[in-house]
């Protein structure tokens, strides 16, 4: 038996998402989405973080601006604590450059064994030595474009060392960042990036210089991603996740 011709409607009610319901004649219903925090709610969330912990750390170990650029590229895709662990007895012998290269990647390598991509993060860390020494004298640069032209940086990377290193007001996006962002939600976006200079428009100036920290340590040990624990959380009647628990 001959099929019957779909008609456009067809098609196009064929092709909408399961999950979208529609409204009466067929047409889709917006999915429904918190909007992001007003300006009154933004400044509110951060002084109750200020007020919770008004000097945040992150969790990562180093001595100097230089050691802090090499744990945090050693962090890609690996917790703070097993960086801590792969770098506690590296940084005490060799905080500069020139100490890592007397190393030597052979080394490095095994000094990195227990983290992920340790071949690769040890040829990097070689890599971004020599051209710290060849085009900075062996300094950290304070620019955010010098440091994303080292080998294994990116804006990440580059964002934590200007803020921890050289208290610079910048915003780091990780996982943790991220999710909490658009969880609350505060800035959302599909891409760190989006997130990243979204929150730059809406976190007042005085708060900007420990944004990341509180936002991070807030993801890592309270809104956490598989399961927030919402009993512990210091802004539950300012979260309007449909995730949240209380």
């Amino acid at each position: 038996m001959a099929q019957m011709k779909r008609t456009p409607r067809n098609r196009r009610a064929a092709s909408a998402p399961p999950e979208t319901a529609l409204k009466p004649g067929g047409k889709p219903r917006a999915p429904c989405r918190p909007k992001p925090a007003d300006p009154a709610t933004v400044r509110e969330i951060f002084t109750r973080f200020r007020a919770a912990n008004p000097h945040p750390k992150g969790d990562l170990e180093f001595i100097n601006p230089f050691t802090l650029l090499i744990a945090v590229v050693l962090s890609a895709q690996t917790t703070d604590a097993g960086v801590n662990k792969a770098t506690r007895e590296l940084f005490p012998i060799a905080d500069t450059p020139q100490k890592i290269l007397a190393l030597g990647e052979t080394n490095l390598r095994e000094r990195f064994k227990s983290l992920g991509f340790f071949n690769t993060k040890a040829k990097n860390v070689i890599a971004l030595c020599e051209q710290l020494i060849a085009k900075y004298d062996g300094r950290v640069p304070t620019r955010r474009e010098e440091l994303e032209a080292l080998p294994g940086v990116g804006r990440k990377t580059a964002n934590v060392v200007l803020n921890v290193a050289f208290a610079r007001p910048t915003i780091a996006v990780d996982t943790h960042v991220f999710r909490v962002s658009n969880r609350i939600p505060l800035a959302i976006g599909a891409t760190p990036l989006e997130v990243e200079l979204g929150l730059e428009k809406i976190i007042p100036d005085e708060f900007k210089t420990h944004t990341h920290h509180w936002l991070i340590l807030h993801g890592r040990y309270t809104c956490k991603a598989r399961r927030p624990e919402c009993e512990r959380c210091i802004i539950p009647d300012l979260c309007r996740s449909p995730e949240k628990r209380v």
